[in-house]
């Protein structure tokens, strides 16, 4: 069979495009391949900064002719619909259809077509200059003298040579010959841009290409340059006594960087090593693509040498370029180092922050308090309309102070930690690094001597950020992280700003798994609808405010000056403060209560992920459940109980009258609103109708002390008593009144298994 080799030569691809590229050229050549008729055995997409390669092996030559049967009109249709059909089908003159019969509808033409196959090498010359011009770069540019003309291709970088061949390993591969905007497909490409000859060099297929541009300098598989340089890192950090501090991203990017890779090592000043190792380590890797090294054994603390990835072998070994690199790398360090000892110092504009200093109770003596209130001073805005960062903290502080009990922190703590939860926005450090922020604040607040719950909530309030992240144990860091993502959360859907299908731009799917994550992994029993209500009010408090005040003035114009005057007026205030929030909590429900329910439906995915069946969260899942945890512990139980024999017959017996219920109800037929045992006339429905009255009231006993394994075992008691009244009662008895009585039996049924579950909502 064939093989198809292709390869696309530019100048430098962005490091960031180029995994993406090559596998969206391997999607569309194939998809149009496989569209025109053709088959492959397999397909893999290679890339390097200067080139983007496909290798389809097993490619069919030649597509399959294609057959087709077009139906026409009747043979007594008007000669105007018969014309219609000879030209849409191609055809020259009637004769050439022909006359089928269907009993029904008597004799009909039918056009027989057939679209012969085409060669494999004019399918692929007529697709590719199609996908090359509307290729998907995130960014294209355009080019020389054609970049003037409209519709001029346009690439990532300019597109310098095309490699197209295509034929069997027995024989001699041909040139697809096609061409775009005056580049013409060849057999021919180059090597390294410096280390090679520059000379052409004419390949076959696919591993001979390989050899060749390995000949030329080039290592053409991605993996295997990333393996080259991690290996070659840690064996030259190893030779010098340190260990490598592995980047997984960095060395996806570095690998994109260099066709023919020569790891070597540089060093800086020791001095620098005063500046905390994530600073060090983020400054290498972002203004010089380097890697750190750590002393071997010591987790903690850096080295004073850097890994550098080159992408030419020079001929002094590399020490020149270690030696540049090195002497940028001590610039940026610099400028780290004064970064670093500028946030420790006291501000320039120290007299404008008394006020802050004041609303949150800061001391002025302490740089980080400093940032805190500078934050507050200059207004920054969080949104439009929700307010500035420095009211935002006022919301988290009064929030945490509420949530702190419920988890067991410090209110004072977790206030102080909401307070300086976001001052390290203002440090030169994380404006320089914006990824800082948190760990940065930590370590300037353990610097000014705060209590170690405060440091670490700093750096964990943002805490989880995604379904594997780092879940915080601390409960101040859990109090000020649930504030932080609660007044998030309400704040948006107070304006309307919820996520819409795959879009989220305020990240508001990944705030809610936060706080699912943080109640459940600590196993906190927290109401969630009464601390939406409480964010809510503070996103009011402000409007709340000036109204009162407005009815306060207005009440002490009014006022005459009397004692009895005076309590008037401030039972007047008192009920007027207290209407008001009466109807903005009234207000607020639709709102929460939409809220709920998407944290209901972020509660499915997290369960459905570690493993639960989606019928059975829906099962207990009611509109106002606002306890995560006892959610989460109510599938769980349900899920044990229904794997159990007891479990799966009562399931099915509920079920079973759940439908007779349904369609009597649908029918119309009475049902008694209570049971009367007096109307009982076999024993199996007094042993069911006392079997029932038990276990609803162990169920929702069990329930009310959270012990849902043990409702589920009061429940587990009905399976006899039911598996014997269907098996020996007839429900549809002649008599009404018995009839209506035995419904209302089995509607008991469905009300004791409701207090556990909605059973009607389990598959089986």
């Amino acid at each position: 069979m064939p093989d198809l080799l292709l390869e696309l030569r530019s100048e430098e691809i962005p490091a960031r495009m180029q995994r993406k590229a090559a596998g969206d050229l391997k999607k569309l050549v194939t998809d149009a391949l496989v569209e025109a008729g053709l088959t492959y055995e397999a397909a893999g997409d290679y890339w390097t900064p200067r080139r983007l390669t496909l290798d389809i092996r097993g490619l069919t030559a030649r597509s399959k002719d294609v057959h087709e049967d077009r139906k026409g009109p009747s043979v007594t249709a008007p000669d105007q619909a018969i014309a219609g059909f000879l030209r849409s089908a191609g055809l020259a003159d009637i004769s050439e259809a022909h006359v089928h019969t269907d009993p029904k509808k008597g004799d009909f033409y039918v056009a027989h077509l057939t679209k012969p196959g085409g060669a494999a090498e004019e399918i692929i010359a007529e697709i590719m200059p199609k996908i090359i011009a509307a290729f998907p770069w995130p960014k294209s540019m355009r080019w020389g003298k054609a970049s003037s003309k409209p519709g001029s291709l346009r690439w990532v970088r300019p597109l310098q040579s095309i490699v197209c061949t295509f034929g069997p390993e027995t024989e001699e591969p041909v040139v697809v010959d096609f061409e775009i905007d005056g580049l013409r497909a060849s057999n021919v490409t180059y090597g390294h841009r410096f280390l090679s000859d520059g000379k052409p060099i004419a390949v076959r297929r696919f591993d001979d290409y390989v050899a060749k541009l390995e000949k030329a300098k080039v290592v053409l598989d991605a993996d295997r340059r990333k393996e080259i340089i991690l290996s070659d890192a840690q064996n030259i950090a190893f030779a010098s006594g340190l260990e490598l501090v592995e980047d997984d991203a960095l060395l996806e990017e570095v690998s994109g960087l260099v066709e023919w890779p020569v790891v070597l090592m540089g060093e800086f000043e020791e001095e620098f090593l005063a500046i905390p190792p994530e600073v060090i380590r983020l400054t290498i890797k972002t203004n010089q693509k380097c890697f750190v090294t750590r002393k071997q054994g010591e987790s903690d603390r850096l080295s004073n040498k850097f890994i550098l990835v080159s992408n030419i072998e020079a001929t002094d070994g590399g020490r020149e370029i270690a030696h540049g690199n090195g002497k940028v790398v001590r610039a940026r360090l610099s400028d780290a180092l004064y970064f670093w000892n500028t946030d420790q110092h006291d501000l320039p504009d120290m007299h404008t922050l008394a006020p802050a200093a004041i609303k949150f109770d800061l001391d002025l003596k302490k740089p980080l308090d400093q940032r805190m209130a500078r934050l507050d001073a200059l207004n920054v805005t969080f949104h439009a309309k929700l307010g500035t960062q420095g009211e935002r903290v006022t919301r988290i502080k009064n929030l945490a102070r509420e949530i702190a009990p419920l988890v067991g922190a410090d209110p004072a703590l977790a206030m102080r930690a909401a307070v300086l939860a976001k001052a390290d926005l203002t440090t030169e450090i994380v404006g320089e690094f914006p990824e800082l922020q948190g760990g940065m604040g930590r370590k300037y607040a353990l610097l000014q001597n705060e209590h170690p719950s405060v440091a670490a909530a700093i750096e964990e309030h943002y805490k989880p950020q995604g379904p594997s992240d780092f879940v915080p144990a601390d409960p101040v860091s859990i109090a000020v992280a649930l504030a932080d993502k609660l007044d998030t959360l309400v704040g948006f859907w107070s304006i309307d700003e919820k996520p819409t299908g795959s879009k989220d731009p305020f990240a508001l799917r990944r705030a809610a798994l936060g706080v699912i994550r943080l109640l459940l992994s600590s196993e906190w029993k927290i109401e969630l609808l009464p601390l939406f209500q409480s964010a809510f009010i503070q996103l009011r408090e402000e409007k709340i405010e000036q109204r009162i005040q407005h009815f306060e003035e207005d009440q002490a114009a009014q006022d005459t000056g009397d004692v009895d005057g005076e309590e008037d007026v401030t039972n007047a205030i008192s009920g007027f403060e207290k209407r008001i929030r009466g109807q903005l909590s009234e207000r607020s429900q639709p709102i929460l209560l939409d809220l709920l329910s998407f944290f209901h439906e972020r509660l499915k995915v997290h369960l459905r992920e570690l493993g639960a069946r989606h019928d059975l969260i829906d099962a207990v899942l009611t509109e106002g459940a606002d306890n995560l945890l006892l959610i989460a512990r109510r599938v769980e139980a349900l899920v044990v109980f229904l794997n159990t024999e007891d479990g799966k017959n009562l399931l099915a017996g509920t079920k079973r009258a759940a439908n007779i219920l349904s369609a009597e109800e649908k029918k119309g037929t009475p049902i008694s609103p209570v049971v009367d045992a007096a109307l009982f006339t076999l024993e199996e429905e007094r042993e069911l109708s006392a079997a029932v009255n038990q276990a609803e009231s162990q169920a929702a006993q069990a329930i009310q002390n959270e012990d849902f394994s043990g409702a589920m075992i009061a429940l587990s008691a009905l399976r006899e008593p039911v598996d014997s009244f269907f098996e020996k009662v007839l429900v549809n008895d002649d008599n009404p009144d018995i009839r209506a009585n035995r419904l209302a039996l089995l509607s008991r049924i469905r009300t004791a298994t409701n207090t556990v579950a909605d059973f009607s909502k389990i598959a089986g």
